[in-house]
């Protein structure tokens, strides 16, 4: 699961926002390299290890992937992956090799990003087999989509479309066979936050009048009215990153509002420091040993600047809300 996506405003915006893409990947590509947890597939859309990444980020990673896993495969066992999943804002993100390895796919696993990603993604899958035999391994005909900004097969499908467009992205889903009946999970990390709140509360709206049985897994910033936050925000537009839904990461209570406000039933939220304590303990004690972290402080910095906030919907009786740390 990748970090960013849809601005406002100009086509550098939108571009610097697609940067961030690969600032995740990299950044994940390096903490898979030093033991903190295990993608044998990452290494095949970022080739080179890249630049040392600081301890705190190495284990900030560390969290933010255990636990968004955690709760999408706590999802998957409580529909018995008779479900969907629909990733947006994607970017390189290896879930589905991993969901198969593990012989818990879903029915279906949809990703959503800028057709610039997906193009570059699609060409990653295209020219290794590492990364399209498992691919044709879970498709049963010969009908494979494979073009340059899209990619259909039974089991995985990749979109290049705008958030920001609902009408569009309804019809892509729609024309590679999504089914508003199944218990649907959706995830996004550092998404929403590039979006106006006018535009991410019309996609949430949109959700959850379009799938009665369903769970939305949001990772994004939090408590972004503080100093550190103010330096987080200064950072980013530098780079000509505009955080255009900032005012809904003030708190862990303007995260729950938000999905509240657009017809979600229940919402949690946790900060990434509660995360990280909830974490298998031993697995924690053996990544901390993987590199020495001078400051403790600024992990708990970081980890306080970041939430994992989920909400559910759940018209079929599934007891979604029970899916939690």
């Amino acid at each position: 699961m990748a970090s960013r996506q849809f601005l406002s405003c100009s086509d550098t915006a939108d571009e610097a926002v697609r940067a961030t893409c690969d600032d995740a990947s990299t950044c994940k590509r390096f903490a898979t390299s030093k033991g903190y947890w295990p993608d044998h597939y990452v290494q095949y859309f970022v080739r080179q290890i890249g630049e040392r990444k600081a301890p705190e980020i190495n284990r900030g990673y560390y969290g933010r992937v255990k636990g968004m896993n955690l709760l999408l495969d706590s999802f998957l066992k409580k529909t018995q992956c008779n479900c969907q999943v629909v990733n947006l804002g994607a970017g390189l993100d290896t879930t589905f090799w991993r969901l198969k390895d593990e012989n818990v796919m879903p029915k279906k696993l949809f990703e959503v990003d800028f057709p610039m990603i997906v193009a570059r993604k699609i060409h990653h899958i295209k020219t290794k087999p590492p990364l399209s035999k498992p691919l044709i391994e879970t498709h049963s005909t010969d009908s494979l989509l494979l073009d340059g900004h899209s990619l259909d097969s039974d089991r995985y499908c990749i979109i290049g479309a705008d958030l920001r467009d609902i009408s569009v992205l309804e019809d892509k889903l729609k024309k590679f066979q999504i089914n508003p009946e199944l218990p649907t999970l959706f995830l996004s990390e550092c998404v929403l936050v590039y979006m106006s709140p006018e535009q991410s509360s019309r996609l949430l709206h949109w959700i959850t009048e379009t799938f009665p049985t369903a769970m939305f897994i949001n990772y994004e910033q939090v408590n972004m009215n503080d100093r550190f936050g103010q330096i987080m925000i200064e950072n980013l537009q530098r780079r000509q990153c505009n955080l255009a839904g900032v005012d809904l990461c003030q708190s862990l209570d303007s995260q729950r509002e938000r999905f509240l406000s657009s017809g979600w039933e229940s919402v949690k939220a946790l900060d990434m420091m509660t995360v990280y304590s909830m974490l298998p303990q031993e697995d924690v004690a053996r990544i901390e040993r993987l590199e020495f972290l001078d400051e403790r402080e600024l992990l708990q910095q970081l980890l306080q600047h970041y939430c994992i906030c989920w909400a559910v919907k759940d018209r079929l009786s599934l007891d979604l809300s029970q899916i939690g740390f």
